[in-house]
């Protein structure tokens, strides 16, 4: 089996299309041109589409049919959204995509037709403290979080999974640390934990999550900062691996990727390490099957593979390859085998 990785590269205005063999090395298949300044992607939960978010006005969102063979995005329509998106998404059932405003302190949600096309108007436009940076459902797309990086807090949202709308929860959000400027979360696989990197402070901080409820419960925050670090912290991108035993975030003032081990209590993490990788991380991701991870770097136009040792979550770079100016996305699918 093979995969396909998307890049988006905002100062060229294209998407990087490469093939992802069995062995790590990176083949890239071309650019998709784009008309706009493309910055946030995301992928349907059923593959058969990806949605590129334009931060240049007019600010928008195309949506691509991707060939269940080749991997190669075709053009399906180009729908307007509400203000210059920082960060998309989809629902679990691809029914709706999210998304949130960093410069415009806004979420919303927008139908997605049968055919993958995203519909107007919105269901839900909804003002936030300053920087939204990301949205995210959890597994059982019933309730919606919001990372807001200015408020220093994560907003909770009951979902309405049939209509699209979005109700506060209660309470209607879980602060963090003053100062820590949360900015991207994710779900551990067990459903029963979320991460959140902070992009001010440099740390990851955990999460209970109670399915019932729908809410967060703080556990602990640790410092991705490598020893002798100088700067201001600036965290970006974090993912788990599909086995939920890693938990790798990108560090972009010291151009690296830190490692963690999640511990038998829910949680908890063990530091792995530092991995450098390309100058500027702002993007990266994990391949469908957790064996390798792809990282774009802002500053060197390039994209580094690293295979994931599975038994230490050692990572090890395989193949360079550069892609357009300014990468900021990564996604990653499989396509079945040939």
């Amino acid at each position: 089996m093979s995969s396909v990785v998307y890049v988006s590269n905002a100062d060229s205005r294209e998407i990087s299309v490469l093939r992802l063999d069995a062995t790590g090395v990176l083949t890239p298949v071309g650019p998709v041109p784009v008309d706009g300044t493309v910055m946030p992607l995301a992928v349907s939960p059923d593959r058969r589409f990806l949605y590129a978010g334009l931060r240049s006005e007019p600010f928008s969102v195309k949506a691509f049919a991707i060939d269940p063979v080749t991997g190669w995005p075709t053009l399906l329509s180009t729908t307007p959204l509400p203000d210059n998106m920082a960060y998309l998404a989809t629902d679990r059932a691809g029914r709706f995509l999210f998304s949130a405003s960093y410069g415009g302190d806004k979420i919303a949600v927008n139908p997605i037709s049968w055919h993958g096309t995203v519909e107007v108007p919105p269901t839900e436009v909804i003002s936030t403290a300053p920087h939204a940076h990301s949205i995210v459902a959890d597994p059982s797309n019933r309730h919606v979080f919001v990372a807001v990086l200015g408020g220093d807090h994560i907003l909770q949202y009951r979902f309405d999974a049939t209509s699209g709308r979005l109700m506060p929860n209660h309470p209607a959000a879980v602060g963090t640390e003053l100062g820590a400027g949360p900015r991207h979360i994710v779900f551990h696989p067990s459903g029963r934990v979320a991460f959140a990197t902070n992009e001010l402070d440099g740390t990851l901080s955990s999460y209970l999550f109670d399915p019932p409820t729908g809410t967060l419960t703080p556990m602990s925050s640790i410092s991705l900062l490598p020893a002798g670090f100088s700067g201001s912290p600036w965290t970006s991108d974090v993912h788990v691996t599909p086995d939920g035993r890693y938990v790798y975030v990108s560090e972009r003032t010291s151009d690296t990727l830190i490692g963690f081990r999640v511990d038998g209590t829910p949680g908890a993490l063990e530091l792995l390490g530092h991995t450098l990788t390309e100058t500027q991380p702002r993007g990266f991701a994990i391949d469908p099957p957790g064996r390798f991870l792809v990282a774009a770097g802002q500053k060197s136009n390039a994209i580094t593979s690293y295979a994931i040792d599975h038994d230490t979550g050692a990572l090890t770079a395989l193949q360079r390859v550069p892609v357009g100016r300014n990468p900021t996305w990564v996604e990653i699918i499989d396509l079945p085998a040939a």
